[in-house]
C-alpha cells in the first residue's frame, strides 16, 4: 500500500493529507503526486504530503506535515495560494469588540471640554498581523438643520485625520479623539499625553485611517479610545450626533 490509501466508495469526495475519496472507482496515486483520473474527473497534483498529524506531551503541543516540495505563497491575476508545511496554522480566532456602542457627552457648557471613552479589544491569529480602520460618516451634526460641530484642528490649527497635535486650550473647539495603549503598543499613531486627531470624514471623501494595528499573534490586545468635544458660546443649541465606524481585518 502506498502512503496514499487506495479506496473504493459509493459517494462523496474528500481530500486530506493521507487519503483521497472519490466517486465509484479506485484511485491510484504515488508519493510525489501526479495525474489522477477516471471517466468522471481529472485531478492534477504536484505533490501530496506523505505524513501529517499532531503530537503532544506535558511540555508541548505540535502539529506537523511532511513531504511538500513547494512551500510558500503563489500568486496570479485571480488567485493567491499559500502552500506547504502548515503555512498558516492557528487556534486563535480573529475577534474584535467595542466596549460601548453609544457615547453620550451630555449637556455641553461652552469652553468646558468633555471626554468620554470606550475600549477596543482584539484577538488575532494571523501570521501577518491585523489593522483596525476608523471613520466618521460626518462631523457632529444637528440632523434637522445641518449645523455642525467641526472636527478639531487642535491648538496649533494643524491636526487632521492623519496628523495628531496637542489640544489643551479651552478656547480650541471641535471634536476629536486619541488612542491610549492598554496592552502592548497597538495604537497606530504616537499620541503624546494631550494630543488628538480628527476621525477621517467619509462625507469629505477622506480615506479611513488605522487607529489600531499590530504584527503579533495573540489574544486580548486592547486600547482605549478617548473622544473629546468642546464648543464655543456661539454654537447653536441642539442634539448633535454622528456615527463612528471601526473595520477590523486580519492581514493575509
Amino acid at each position: 500500500m502506498n502512503s496514499l490509501s487506495r479506496l473504493l466508495i459509493a459517494s462523496g469526495i474528500t481530500i486530506s493529507s493521507l487519503s483521497i475519496l472519490m466517486i465509484g472507482t479506485q484511485v491510484y496515486a504515488q508519493q510525489g503526486g501526479g495525474r489522477l483520473s477516471n471517466d468522471q474527473y481529472i485531478l492534477h497534483e504536484g505533490n501530496f504530503n506523505y505524513t501529517s498529524g499532531k503530537g503532544a506531551n506535558d511540555e508541548f503541543d505540535l502539529t506537523f506535515t511532511g513531504g511538500e516540495i513547494a512551500q510558500g505563497q503563489f500568486s496570479g491575476d485571480n488567485y493567491t495560494v499559500y502552500s506547504g508545511f502548515q503555512y498558516y496554522y492557528t487556534i486563535i480566532p480573529f475577534e474584535f469588540s467595542v466596549s460601548s456602542q453609544f457615547i453620550d457627552f451630555g449637556p455641553l457648557i461652552p469652553g468646558t471640554p468633555v471626554t468620554r471613552t470606550n475600549r477596543l479589544t482584539l484577538s488575532n491569529g494571523s501570521a501577518f498581523g491585523y489593522e483596525v480602520l476608523a471613520y466618521e460618516n460626518h462631523a457632529l451634526r444637528i440632523d434637522s438643520t445641518g449645523v455642525d460641530i467641526p472636527d478639531t484642528t487642535c491648538d496649533s490649527g494643524t491636526c487632521s485625520e492623519t496628523t495628531s497635535d496637542e489640544w489643551v486650550t479651552n478656547t480650541t473647539y471641535g471634536f476629536g479623539y486619541r488612542c491610549e495603549n492598554i496592552t502592548g503598543s497597538e495604537c497606530n499613531a504616537a499620541f503624546t499625553p494631550n494630543s488628538y486627531k480628527q476621525f477621517s470624514n467619509l462625507e469629505q471623501n477622506e480615506t479611513p485611517e488605522a487607529v489600531m494595528s499590530g504584527d503579533d499573534v495573540g489574544e486580548g490586545f486592547e486600547v482605549e479610545m478617548i473622544y473629546k468635544v468642546n464648543v464655543s458660546s456661539t454654537q447653536p443649541a441642539g442634539l448633535y450626533q454622528n456615527h463612528i465606524t471601526y473595520i477590523a481585518t486580519p492581514s493575509i
